[in-house]
């Protein structure tokens, strides 16, 4: 049977995205010290630009907080 990963809380999000936007690392290492997908990470950078208003939402991009690692 496959199961869903479980949701990581906003706050772990909010707190991964803030690391991975000071830059003082490549994505694939912060996702990988923080045990998740760099996809993951990529998908919560991309939410929280369009949230922001750094870019406009376009595509499919939907919140989601199940990505697993």
């Amino acid at each position: 049977m496959l199961t869903m990963p479980r949701a990581h809380p906003r706050e772990f999000r909010d707190d991964v995205v803030a690391v991975a936007r000071k830059g003082e690392a490549p994505i694939a290492e912060i996702a990988k010290d923080f045990g998740i997908s760099e996809s993951c990470l990529r998908n919560w950078l991309h939410i929280a630009d369009v949230a922001d208003g750094h870019r406009p939402a376009t595509g499919a991009v939907v919140e989601s907080a199940s990505c697993g690692s």
